[in-house]
């Protein structure tokens, strides 16, 4: 039997749902969200079973929350998922045995489960393995991007309730997975009050700590530094070297996020003498300290679900310039259209975006302002309520059918 960990105190007449993913923790689009929907239920008195790799302490500590740890035996993603894919079922099949009743919320393939599958990533809609990788991880990508798009297809297709985070997940799941349009519900990402705009004390701890002048602008991009460069910084890297050619460029760029190619674009980036204009910080829990010194995020990105790099950086008052093919643009307003990039493999053109930017950084600034409000008035348990309620209308239209069924037999 799992570890488990918490205990459950809240009346036995109270349905239970149960969550299964990787994990419940403030890092990553995904583990923020799923923590989120996690704290709302138990603050109306759900009881939650969590079924992960890792979570963070306060859910062990609540009393209403089980969790059930699935450990990460083998160290390698594919093999680590398979076995909390194996175990989740187990584990999910004897909790509805206990109670019937219970709601059970997968993201993805980690659990093939006929009930509601919350999806952050559709695998179909990007192939993780790259030409530019070496053959062993190009290998590696192959396989593992088959096993997830299987788990992922048969996992959807068995999921009477389908949660997408952007129109742009949702289509890709019609379109690449086929599944029935009036089974996927869009529901955005919510947002942390925390990250809003800086006071002027906070901008300059902040670049104290990044040791930035305050003079020289800098831009910031967040996001993975893998071989598949889904996260488009080698479209940011050929921009940026080329206005670090004229004289007159004097922005900096930080780079916060790590991954499997980090060391081959340190070693890039020294072999072109731009160690003082481009700093990698690697993996980082400060994204919200990077932010408070940025002037500009910038998220070329290939394929993103939706983006809550970019969200988490409008709501700190910082504007975004980012590809049209994340799902986050779908919050930009038709005044902010040209500040989204038409192709995410179009370093001209980003660097000449990057040059009408800099004299006009403060106007730029201004105009995400409105956006910028409203993003911080989605709160995360408004998108969690948004999820319960969703949940509870479908149930309550299913017994609907139910008793309609049962009365003409």
């Amino acid at each position: 039997m799992p570890e488990q960990q918490g205990r459950n105190g809240t009346p036995a007449t109270a349905v239970p749902w149960v969550l299964v993913s990787a994990d419940f923790r403030q890092q990553g689009g995904q583990s923020k969200a799923n923590a989120a929907l996690a704290d709302y239920l138990l603050a109306r008195g759900t009881p939650v079973h969590l079924v992960a790799h890792e979570w963070d302490d306060r859910f062990r500590r609540h009393r209403a929350c089980v969790v059930h740890a699935i450990r990460r035996p083998f160290g390698v993603y594919v093999l680590d998922e398979f076995w909390l894919r194996l175990r989740s079922r187990r584990i999910v099949r004897r909790l509805v045995a206990a109670n019937p009743s219970t709601r059970v919320l997968v993201n993805g393939g980690c659990c093939d489960w006929n009930d509601i599958n919350w999806i952050h990533y559709v695998h179909a809609g990007w192939s993780s393995a790259s030409a530019n990788q070496p053959i062993l991880a190009r290998l590696k990508e192959t396989y593992a991007g088959y096993v997830f798009r299987r788990q992922e297809r048969s996992a959807l297709r068995h999921a009477r309730l389908v949660l997408a985070n952007s129109q742009t997940t949702r289509q890709l799941l019609i379109d690449r997975v086929g599944l029935v349009p009036s089974r996927v519900h869009t529901v955005y990402l919510g947002s942390d009050p925390t990250w809003g705009p800086v006071d002027a004390a906070e901008r300059k701890a902040a670049r104290d700590w990044l040791g930035q002048p305050e003079h020289r602008p800098l831009v910031a991009f967040v996001g993975g530094l893998g071989h598949d460069q889904r996260k488009g910084f080698d479209t940011l890297w050929a921009a940026w070297r080329e206005l670090c050619a004229a004289p007159d460029w004097d922005a900096d760029l930080v780079v916060a996020g790590g991954g499997a190619a980090s060391a081959v674009w340190q070693a890039r980036i020294t072999e072109a003498g731009l160690a003082g204009r481009v700093r990698l910080l690697g993996f980082t829990d400060r994204v919200q300290d990077l932010l408070a010194t940025a002037d500009l995020l910038v998220s070329p990105a290939r394929y993103e679900p939706y983006g809550l790099n970019v969200q988490e950086a409008v709501c700190c008052g910082v504007p975004a310039l980012v590809s049209r093919r994340a799902g986050v643009v779908e919050q930009y307003p038709p005044d902010l259209a040209d500040l989204i990039l038409p192709d995410p493999d179009d370093a001209g053109d980003l660097a000449a975006r990057l040059r009408r930017w800099r004299p006009e950084r403060e106007r730029w600034r201004q105009r995400f302002r409105p956006l910028s409000e409203q993003r911080r008035r989605y709160s995360w348990p408004e998108m969690a309520a948004e999820i319960v309620g969703l949940v509870e209308s479908e149930q309550t239209a299913s017994s609907a059918i139910e008793s309609e069924l049962v009365a003409q037999s």
